[in-house]
């Protein structure tokens, strides 16, 4: 009887044990810090009110500029918006902060956008009318260092990336001219033909003639392939991962 009540008591205080420790590490576990780039205030409130039930992020409000001034910043929430150039501010953020991983929040669901966003250098990209598990579940898979998009996008992106080089013509690359090419820069960083023909001073349709005859010169069918093979083959510029 007293071996009972003696290996009773002993459990109770390895359980007791068990539990502090558990206490204690759920106490110090360090929070990840996240980043958030957004201009309207309506929408930083939003994000906030979809992550506040993730006891483990911490979210703070910063423009790029500040963000290399803030301490511990383990990962960026980028807006993208109408008024911002997805592709500069990738730039500024990787030239600013190199490894710092990228999650973009945006208003489409085109592929197009998603893989333009991936091959500028985000690490992942979610619809802004997802629902809030989604982007927890993205800045986890993230954080854990894979990338975030939906599976079509990803396997379109590998399936180019690496039957591209196999499709491309010979010397395509060298007939394009100076015009083309500076539409092809504007097209990888997500733009509409309009706001790739606004700053060249040419019309919608020239802009959709221009892509057109490129996609025939390289041997590509659309504007993602186009834009995938642009990236693979360095003829554009893009910010380092």
């Amino acid at each position: 009887m007293q071996t009972l009540k003696y290996c009773r008591a002993r459990v109770r205080r390895i359980a007791d044990c068990i539990i502090n420790v558990m206490t204690i590490s759920i106490t110090n576990k360090t929070k990840l810090r996240i980043a958030l780039v957004e201009t309207d205030p309506l929408r930083l409130v939003g994000f906030r009110a979809v992550l506040e039930s993730e006891s483990e992020l911490e979210l703070i409000s910063a423009s790029i500029p500040e963000i290399a001034h803030h301490a511990n910043i383990d990962m960026v929430l980028l807006g993208d918006r109408p008024d911002r150039n997805l592709f500069d501010t990738m730039l500024n953020l990787k030239v600013t902060c190199p490894n710092l991983p990228v999650i973009v929040i945006g208003p489409s669901t085109s592929e197009e956008v998603m893989l333009n966003a991936i091959v500028a250098g985000a690490k992942g990209y979610v619809f802004e009318g997802a629902p809030p598990s989604e982007f927890a579940q993205a800045i986890h898979v993230v954080n854990e260092g894979s990338v975030w998009a939906p599976r079509r996008v990803l396997s379109k992106f590998v399936e180019l990336a690496v039957t591209q080089p196999k499709r491309m013509r010979s010397g395509a690359d060298g007939a394009l001219t100076d015009r083309e090419k500076q539409v092809l820069n504007m097209l990888v960083t997500g733009l509409s033909n309009k706001e790739i023909g606004a700053p060249l001073g040419i019309v919608e349709r020239t802009v959709k003639a221009h892509i057109a005859k490129m996609m025939r010169k390289i041997g590509v069918h659309n504007r993602i392939e186009l834009s995938v093979h642009a990236v693979a083959n360095s003829l554009v510029s893009l910010p380092s991962n």
